[in-house]
């Protein structure tokens, strides 16, 4: 799908050999704040994961799409929609770009392309972003691509001993 490919990276399904990819994200603590994740992900539940993958987003209500360099296929992220409810046109966004890679502009053409996917493929009105106040990469990427502050919910994430804000970011399809 020429929606899901970009010049510096490809958007594609998970496949079975993205399984030490995900070990290694979805274990690495660095990033449990952001995912609300609280113990460690085994193998085999990950390849329990992967081999779901294949469930429709309208049945599984939540799509992961890998994020790939596109000149040589190696996975460097992934992108996320959650809460995906087609009768109101809307989904939840989140993305997540390995440190290795971050600050070179992937994570900005990623989000390029999912929302393109949304919006033309999806038919979704609306995507919404959930952000905490400490997080300046993503709030400087999602207000780049439009999206608006609605809110903030005070002391909402609780993470490494202390409270965060965490902001509502809404991009509405005109």
């Amino acid at each position: 799908m020429q929606t899901l490919r970009g010049k510096h990276i490809n958007l594609r399904a998970l496949e079975p050999e993205d399984l030490s990819f995900l070990f290694n994200i979805e274990n690495n603590e660095q990033f449990w704040g952001i995912s609300h994740t609280q113990t460690p992900f085994s193998r085999f539940l990950l390849k329990q994961y992967l081999e779901n993958s294949h469930l429709d987003i309208y049945e599984a209500k939540q799509l992961r799409l890998i994020i790939e360099l596109a000149n040589s296929e190696q996975p460097i992220g992934m992108v996320d929609l959650f809460d995906f409810n087609p009768q109101h046109k809307r989904a939840g966004i989140g993305i997540l770009i390995h440190p290795n890679y971050q600050k070179n502009g992937y994570a900005n053409e990623a989000l390029d392309h999912l929302i393109e996917y949304c919006f033309k493929h999806l038919n979704l009105h609306q995507l919404y972003a959930n952000i905490t106040s400490d997080n300046l990469n993503s709030l400087h990427l999602f207000r780049g691509k439009h999206f608006i502050e609605v809110g903030t919910k005070k002391d909402w994430i609780y993470n490494q001993g202390k409270f965060k804000d965490e902001i509502l970011f809404q991009l509405i399809n005109e």
